[in-house]
């Protein structure tokens, strides 16, 4: 049995909406050099629709492939659809992860989540914080 699934591959291989967006109403970063994995995704927004996302990763083929597949997830989507996107919703979208690359699809997660946070505080936007990861202190990069 291989390792990584064909949908990890072709997204690892092929990502998609690589890249950044100048004039992002929300930017998230995740991650830090001690993990390895950083990921920065950019939220182009109107009328509460991600109308188009980008994204940049540094990391292994399983944060690349997770960075991919989320964005596509998103894509168009409410942002309230957006904040319920779970880590386990891109491993299963995926055809899995790894147990040891998990943390990946974690990422994906956090990362979306703080470019909402930064979308909404940006817009003025109330939100209760609780909904939001604490990145600086993320348990799988401790």
């Amino acid at each position: 049995m291989a390792l990584y699934s064909e949908k990890v591959m072709d997204h690892f291989m092929h990502p998609r909406n690589v890249g950044t967006i100048d004039d992002a109403d929300g930017v998230g970063e995740v991650g830090n050099a001690k993990c390895g994995d950083i990921m920065k995704i950019y939220l182009k927004i109107e009328n509460d629709i991600i109308e188009d996302v980008k994204f940049e990763t540094f990391g292994c083929g399983s944060a690349i492939a997770s960075s991919s597949m989320a964005t596509e997830m998103i894509k168009g989507k409410s942002i309230h659809e957006a904040m319920a996107l779970t880590n386990k919703a891109v491993a299963e979208a995926l055809d899995g992860l790894p147990a040891h690359k998990l943390h990946c699809s974690v990422l994906a997660e956090e990362a979306i989540k703080k470019a909402l946070q930064d979308y909404y505080e940006r817009s003025g936007i109330p939100y209760d914080e609780k909904d939001f990861p604490d990145c600086e202190h993320c348990e799988h990069c401790e």
